[in-house]
């Protein structure tokens, strides 16, 4: 009798101590891993201060109930494999990735990690997803239709600056090929709709002759600038900025950060709004949710955004009709 009392009181005990350790045991924090074509650890820029604000305003602690690797191509564009393959090795709960390199490397590395996708790119016509209703596998996010603003920022532009019948498209010649439609013939049609001619200028990795491109410019006698934007020219901004300046070339961009380091203007989807979208996803699918339930957003919020310091250094006067239409003004 007393040996079976024994018996229960050590079992009762052991079981006391179990619980107990398995009440004190943390919970796990979610992991997430981030990619970033722009900034670095020191200035991560909008696109990622943007997630971060959304993340709070969702109850998130970095570093107490949520964990993000950040990683930053910084204009490496060849890193991108490398960054992609190593936050999958982490085992992360999710990613979220911008770069279409990015986003094609990580559907290659995984098929059970889910992925949250902020693309210029139609997701549907680049094989990411099944469709915008319903994706399919273990990607959604958002398209910010970059390349489908394309003849908007040509009317823009020519409203800006009365009169122009010749623009240079700057591209990476990278840009050029894949793709059902590469990147600049969009500009294409609905420069033939506005009487517009188009000259192209090929820059090229891993150093672009800016400096030929802008003389080639002003040989074919172009009198406006469009860039079609990609991880290459993030690195050199400030340099092909400069030189619109110096060329009294006006210029539009397809995202607003090239305005800010000096450009024109630019009419693009909110960089950082479409980030804090994303991070909405991640809370949905941290939650339970499944990115093949997910529909993929089109960016709603655009912004026109003019820089008079540059209107005024190349000698243009915006059109007030023009300049009442911006969402944001660099002084």
């Amino acid at each position: 009798m007393k040996k079976n009392l024994f018996r229960l009181t050590l079992c009762g005990l052991l079981f006391a101590v179990c619980a107990s350790a398995h009440a004190q045991q943390p919970a796990r924090v979610p992991r997430i891993g981030y990619l970033s074509r722009t900034g670095d650890s020191k200035n991560p820029g909008p696109q990622v201060e943007g997630f971060r604000r959304a993340f709070r305003d969702l109850g998130y602690i970095e570093g107490e109930n949520i964990l993000v690797e950040y990683r930053y191509i910084a204009g490496k564009t060849d890193s991108i494999p490398s960054l992609v393959a190593e936050l999958v090795q982490l085992k992360v709960d999710v990613l979220v990735l911008g770069p279409l390199p990015a986003i094609r490397a990580a559907k290659q590395a995984t098929k059970t990690i889910p992925i949250v996708m902020v693309t210029t790119q139609d997701p549907v016509a680049a094989g990411f997803v099944d469709s915008l209703a319903r994706p399919g596998g273990n990607i959604t996010g958002l398209t910010t239709l970059q390349r489908e603003l394309s003849g908007k920022r040509l009317e823009l532009l020519k409203e800006a600056v009365p009169g122009i019948s010749r623009v240079a498209a700057l591209v990476n010649v990278t840009q050029l090929s894949g793709g059902i439609v590469n990147d600049f013939q969009w500009y294409e049609a609905p420069a033939r709709a506005l009487k517009i001619q188009l000259q192209l200028l090929e820059v090229r990795d891993p150093n672009p002759d800016f400096d030929a491109a802008f003389q080639a410019a002003a040989k074919g006698r172009a009198s406006a600038l469009i860039t079609v934007s990609g991880s290459l020219f993030d690195r050199y901004t400030k340099r092909f900025t400069d030189l619109a300046i110096k060329n009294r070339l006006p210029s539009m961009h397809e995202v607003s950060r090239y305005v800010e380091a000096g450009g024109l203007m630019s009419y693009s989807a909110d960089d950082a709004e479409s980030y804090k979208r994303a991070a909405y996803y991640v809370d949905r699918i941290l939650k339970g949710a499944k990115p093949a339930d997910l529909p993929v957003e089109q960016a709603t919020k655009l912004e026109l955004v003019i820089n008079l310091k540059t209107a005024k250094q190349i000698g243009l006067t915006i059109p007030p009709n023009v300049l009442a239409r911006a969402d944001r003004v660099i002084r």
